[in-house]
């Protein structure tokens, strides 16, 4: 079998990337370097920082390399300009991170979540919690939108307010905005209780340090991202008490995260993370897709996708999910964490769950 991989090794989300490639790999290196009892031939290419070098990348892998799925891309606009060519050539796609709706599912599949939905799973607990508005910042281009937008269409829905001036969200030119203080002066000119944001890789580093020494420090900060991975240890202490959003906890309690959390730390030496387990949970969806499609005949990446569509429950790190009918994502449980210290470190705590979401 040949499994190609795209993932961002260089540019603003090479911390991303790297995770989604070193979680595949995990899954490849502790069950034998097979899925569905065969030997797998991984092809890694690199996404860099969007369709640019993306489409190029993964043009290579379905049509000089042949693999018979494609999984990784970190960026929704990546996920976008590559789907053409995978659902030409009908083979899966297999997305271990975000992306957004899209309308041809047939060979389209996420091991992670539709775009909108962290927002969508906080709105409601920060409307609750937050003594009046909220101002709302992210990066401008399609995966910061996707992750606004389902915030801001939540908040309002629950009779939230948001204090951004046109009461639109505050958008950050992508990826070269690296001095956000700009931008945390003109929050501290409003009446903002808190704030929500969606940032990601190396700008999540920029965004925690600086929001850490500014004049709205004091302001909660709710967040999709912003101290998952590698991330949080080049914040420090600035991370500190960040709330986040996301659809894992590296300290769940359940057989399947014991085990890949342990395996994880014994290679890398630090907590796994929403990527890393996205992508490893791709390999297990192949793992039992591949070895479904061997019992029915032939294996090719068409028996692939058949198979994919029919597994049922998933057991994982996260949790118990299985993928929705509708948009091929997971249905699965959110959750609230929150930067606290774990022994001598800081670590994204499990605080609780907020809501269950897929389709």
């Amino acid at each position: 079998m040949k499994i190609g991989l795209v993932a961002s090794l260089s540019g603003t989300y090479e911390p991303v990337g790297t995770e989604l490639r070193d979680g595949f790999k995990l899954y490849l290196d502790t069950h034998g370097n097979k899925l569905g009892g065969r030997k797998v031939e991984l092809i890694v290419a690199d996404e860099g920082d969007g369709p640019p070098t993306a489409v190029p990348a993964a043009t290579k892998l379905v049509k000089k390399d042949k693999v018979d799925v494609l999984t990784g891309l970190v960026g929704g606009g990546s996920v976008n300009a590559v789907l053409p060519l995978t659902q030409q050539a009908k083979i899966p796609f297999l997305g271990s991170n975000a992306r957004p709706p899209v309308k041809d599912i047939e060979y389209v599949w996420t091991t992670s979540f539709l775009s909108d939905e962290p927002g969508k799973a906080i709105a409601p607990y920060i409307k609750d919690k937050v003594d009046g508005p909220v101002y709302a910042i992210g990066p401008d281009y399609q995966g910061g939108h996707d992750e606004l937008r389902g915030f801001t269409e939540e908040f309002e829905r629950v009779k939230g307010k948001l204090a951004n001036p046109d009461g639109k969200t505050t958008w950050t030119p992508f990826p070269k905005t690296t001095n956000f203080m700009p931008y945390f002066a003109e929050i501290a000119k409003t009446d903002a209780k808190a704030v929500y944001c969606f940032y990601a890789g190396k700008a999540a580093i920029d965004f925690a340090k600086q929001y850490a020494q500014s004049d709205i420090a004091d302001l909660p900060l709710y967040t999709a991202f912003v101290t998952e991975g590698s991330v949080l240890q080049a914040q420090g202490p600035a991370a500190k008490d960040i709330y986040s959003v996301l659809n894992y906890a590296a300290d769940l309690d359940n057989e399947a995260n014991r085990t890949f959390a342990a395996d994880w730390t014994a290679e890398h030496d630090t907590q796994p993370t929403t990527y890393a387990m996205a992508s490893y949970d791709a390999a297990a969806v192949l793992d039992k897709a591949i070895a479904d499609a061997a019992k029915d005949g032939d294996v090719t990446p068409q028996t692939i996708n058949k198979a994919i569509a029919g597994l049922g429950q998933i057991d994982s790190p996260r949790g118990a999910w299985e993928f929705g009918d509708k948009a091929h994502s997971p249905v699965q449980t959110w959750y609230l964490r929150q930067v606290r210290p774990d022994g001598s470190k800081l670590a994204n705590v499990m605080v609780q769950d907020l809501a269950t979401l897929g389709s």
